[in-house]
């Protein structure tokens, strides 16, 4: 399971059209949200075979080139993963550097927290991992 850029032993996988990294896509759409520009899903879609189990790293890279290239920079994300299992704690700080690599910044730029569903609800229950991601960006002089 890759989740954050970071592959994740565990006996299931995430279900999606390219590699379905959860915080990668988080991601994505936080870089792209923060100028109002077209979604993941808009940008990447699922109906083109071009993006079948493509490694989300690509849209990682797409979604900061468009961030660089209207002018601004990643001045920090804080990024949230909530999972019952795998249990994410022992990966927090390889996925930080991983991202912090991704977007050119320090690993300290990189916030990362990992929470469970409590048993509670479709993340609880092991059905489905969550990712929530802001991003503050700075408009370059």
């Amino acid at each position: 399971m890759m989740i954050g850029g970071v592959e994740i032993p565990h006996d299931r996988h995430l279900a999606g059209h390219s590699d379905a990294d959860v915080l990668l896509h988080a991601l994505t759409d936080a870089l792209l949200g923060a100028l109002a520009l077209p979604d993941i899903g808009e940008l990447f879609p699922d109906t083109d075979e071009q993006n079948r189990d493509r490694d989300s790293t690509d849209f990682i890279q797409a979604a900061y080139a468009k961030v660089r290239e209207a002018g601004y920079r990643l001045v920090n994300a804080d990024c949230v993963v909530a999972a019952q299992f795998p249990k994410l704690s022992p990966f927090k700080d390889a996925i930080r550097h991983r991202l912090a690599g991704l977007l050119g910044v320090s690993p300290l730029d990189i916030g990362m927290k990992a929470k469970t569903g409590e048993g509670v609800g479709p993340v609880g229950s092991g059905e489905s991992i969550e990712a929530r991601v802001v991003v503050l960006l700075q408009k370059l002089p």
